[in-house]
């Protein structure tokens, strides 16, 4: 059953593109512990809205060259084609009609030209503001990438947040294998934003993610001071995956074999979400619940 009525809780803001500025985190639990902290800035872009978004700051464009850009073909399926349609279809497909609502896109922006987005994530919204579905489009250090899309159901909305599950098709970490299960819980973007990823092997964490996010308005003074003080983010971002690579290597972590890559986009009811394979079923079997 999908929302009935409008959650005041998690209306989204009316701006066509804002800033959300926070800490990402990542820890490890097991087989080693393992935790590092930065802090970081990301975009929220109305995807119907590009000509009122490109006049918040000389100093962002879209399509094109700046400070701070983005670019349709860093998304999707990354031909350069229109996003709007794209996020829709993704959502009829897993049975949400957004009946004139609004799709907005929270990932890191092009500074400079360069960027690497481990994570984006779009939100799908009703013409009365309900949030209906989420897709998760996730990206390795491969050049691959693979979309979650997940309808937001009643019973996964908390006064925490939304939560929702579904099994890891994708491989991410060379040294996590995929028979492992992503339980996500979202406090969607309002005057904050609040993103936590929990991997599971069925038994116990592997590791959790987090991002949190005080939005601020995209004016060239913010974009400008964001730039100073988080300079070369994307850089850092691609650098710090590695380095931080190296140090669990150092403290013992092997690789994982790399799969073949699954479909670029999966939906609930697929075959391969349901059951991956018969191992890695009773691997996750009683693993109901979100956490």
């Amino acid at each position: 059953m999908m929302l009935a009525g409008a959650d005041t809780r998690f209306l989204p803001p009316p701006e066509p593109v804002c800033l959300y500025v926070g800490p990402v985190m990542h820890a490890r639990m097991k087989p080693v512990t393992h935790r590092f902290s930065y802090r970081v800035f990301s975009i929220l872009l109305d995807l119907g809205a590009y000509q009122e978004a490109k006049r918040q700051s000389a100093f962002f464009s879209i399509n094109r060259f700046n400070i701070l850009s983005f670019y349709e073909k860093d998304h999707g399926i990354r031909d350069g084609s229109a996003l709007l349609p794209y996020a829709l279809g993704l959502f009829h497909q897993a049975g949400v009609d957004l009946a004139g609502g609004r799709v907005l896109l929270l990932c890191y922006p092009r500074i400079l030209g360069y960027v690497f987005d481990p994570l984006s994530v779009y939100f799908g919204y009703s013409s009365d503001g309900n949030l209906r579905a989420i897709a998760y489009e996730v990206r390795n250090t491969f050049g691959q990438a693979h979309t979650y899309v997940e309808p937001v159901q009643t019973d996964q909305i908390t006064p925490a947040g939304i939560r929702q599950a579904c099994e890891k098709l994708f491989y991410v970490s060379p040294f996590n294998p995929l028979a492992m299960r992503y339980f996500f819980r979202i406090h969607p973007p309002t005057d904050r934003l609040a993103l936590r990823i929990l991997v599971k092997d069925g038994q116990s964490p592997i590791l959790a993610a987090t991002f949190h996010g005080i939005k601020r308005r995209l004016t060239s003074r913010n974009v400008l001071a964001l730039c100073l003080t988080i300079p070369f983010l994307t850089l850092k971002i691609v650098l710090g995956i590695h380095v931080e690579a190296l140090r669990l290597w150092a403290k013992g972590m092997r690789l994982v074999s790399r799969p073949a890559p699954p479909p670029a986009v999966s939906f609930p009811n697929d075959d391969q979400r349901i059951h991956p394979d018969p191992k890695r079923a009773e691997t996750i079997s009683g693993e109901e619940k979100p956490c």
